[in-house]
């Protein structure tokens, strides 16, 4: 529990990723990515039920052997790769409500393809939630300025033009207002929002902040980068990659 709040970890992997085939059982540095999140997990106490949202056996049998519980298969219904995150947290919220004849407050997601969480990065997020009240919490991390939407480009009809008229009063990117994206370390979700708002984030959605290197692995590419950064040694990694983070795996 996290002040009186009971609180729901839910670890998303389904087994059908086309991008990398079984990418949730990959391994990084000899840890496949869906035992990374049980590895986090078992250093945070004050998480009341961990449980992995899989289609498959074998994605299922890592989670339990890293901590995690698999107590439900997901439906074929919500195995798709054009699911939401709310049906696939909502689904897990009711599952395992009814197995364990108790009302969860919070809901917690950790996606696997985001390997270089710290345990404090998913505490900070629901330390906000609780104590802020707020419907849920996202951590994020600042965007390059060279990918901010003002640089952006789009074509229409065989012209290139600016993706917002805005972006053509830029000059120095001084001008340009920091922005964030979504780094899937953590969503802390309170159950109002996703049983009321339907919603992952609600209509008070605040932030946490993370200025430590990350890496979201959809590709090849990805995990090749991912060994790179370990290479250079990222503190506070080491414990969960087993004690050799930086140098050759």
């Amino acid at each position: 529990m996290w002040q009186g709040k009971k609180i729901l970890v839910v670890v998303p992997a389904r087994g059908g990723s086309k991008g990398i085939k079984l990418k949730n059982l990959q391994p990084l540095r000899g840890v496949p990515l869906v035992s990374l999140v049980g590895r986090v997990v078992q250093r945070l106490p004050w998480v009341d039920r961990a449980v992995v949202s899989t289609d498959h056996d074998d994605i299922a049998a890592a989670a339990v052997a890293s901590g995690l519980a698999a107590p439900f298969r997901r439906p074929a219904g919500l195995a798709g790769d054009r699911i939401a995150d709310w049906d696939v947290l909502h689904h897990a919220l009711l599952a395992c409500e009814e197995l364990d004849g108790c009302r969860y407050d919070v809901v917690v997601m950790l996606q696997p393809t985001s390997p270089f969480r710290r345990p404090e990065h998913v505490s900070a997020a629901v330390e906000r939630l609780v104590s802020g009240s707020y419907d849920a919490v996202w951590t994020v991390s600042e965007t390059d300025s060279k990918a901010h939407p003002l640089k952006q480009l789009v074509i229409r009809e065989d012209r290139l033009d600016y993706y917002d008229p805005a972006g053509a009063r830029i000059i120095a990117r001084q001008q340009l207002q920091p922005v964030y994206h979504r780094n899937g370390v953590a969503y802390a979700i309170s159950r109002p929002c996703l049983e009321e708002q339907r919603s992952i984030k609600g209509r008070q959605t605040s932030y946490v902040i993370i200025d430590d290197p990350l890496v979201n692995i959809d590709t090849p590419d990805d995990f090749l980068y991912a060994e790179f950064l370990l290479g250079r040694g990222i503190p506070g990694l080491d414990e969960l990659f087993g004690g050799a983070v930086a140098g050759e795996p």
